[in-house]
């Protein structure tokens, strides 16, 4: 059980992050200010300083949060069990949903670099969270048939990052799983699912479509094949 002093910094940096999220909305992640964060929750800014040294710091902490969530928001409407293609959409449908409903964090995450910041490594296990839960569809759908391994590539560094941090995450080897060729179909499929998300919530598709659930979900059925994930007539929301 935590201490009444361990609570209090819980619940002072949950304020914190909660008013730099404001900010986030109001001004921006460049204009991000210890200052103004500090008068938003009613305390001095150098009380502040003894929770977050900088605002660098700031940013790491609000990356990390927005990564997590994004995560467990996939995590979450992931149908463990279901059939490979179901479980894709479904995870596809919550990202779309989640920038959605999160544009500014969406915007920080994965729109244009903050000048002058540098993420830290600790920003690299939160941010793989959401890739993990796709990596964990592709698994299972070839699991009991593995694609040939076509080594060496350009495609090999990858591999091994994405075959460790599901190591690390899960607890299971999918060496003979996911080789190069897979790896860089699942990566390739998952960044033009976030490029279809960031046209949309960028303003990239006025004059594209009229209806950009349709398109989004055109886009989702294809990589589906793209990713053998063994489904052919996909219903899927947004349509």
């Amino acid at each position: 059980m935590p201490t009444p002093r361990e609570t209090a910094r819980t619940e002072t940096m949950a304020a914190i992050l909660g008013a730099a999220r404001t900010q986030l909305a109001d001004v921006g992640p460049a204009a991000l200010s210890l200052r103004a964060v500090a008068r938003e929750i009613g305390m001095v800014s150098s009380a502040v300083y003894r929770y977050v040294a900088s605002r660098d710091e700031l940013l790491t902490a609000l990356i990390v949060q927005c990564y997590d969530e994004l995560g467990a928001a996939l995590e979450d409407a992931d149908p463990q069990g279901g059939k490979p293609v179901d479980r894709w959409v479904a995870v596809c449908d919550a990202l779309r949903s989640w920038a959605a409903a999160h544009p500014h964090e969406y915007a920080l995450l994965y729109g244009s670099p903050v000048p002058g910041y540098r993420a830290p490594q600790t920003t690299v296990g939160p941010a793989t969270r959401p890739t993990l839960v796709v990596v964990s569809i592709v698994v299972d759908a070839h699991r009991s048939s593995p694609p040939v391994r076509i080594e060496p590539d350009n495609y090999s560094p990858a591999r091994d990052f994405v075959v460790e941090h599901y190591r690390q995450a899960k607890g299971e080897d999918v060496d003979g799983v996911m080789t190069s060729d897979l790896v860089a179909r699942t990566l390739s499929a998952w960044i033009t699912v976030f490029g279809a998300v960031s046209f949309e919530r960028f303003g990239h598709l006025v004059g594209v479509t009229e209806d950009t659930g349709a398109f989004y979900a055109d886009i989702v059925r294809d990589l589906a094949t793209t990713l053998e994930l063994s489904g052919r007539s996909l219903e899927l929301s947004g349509r």
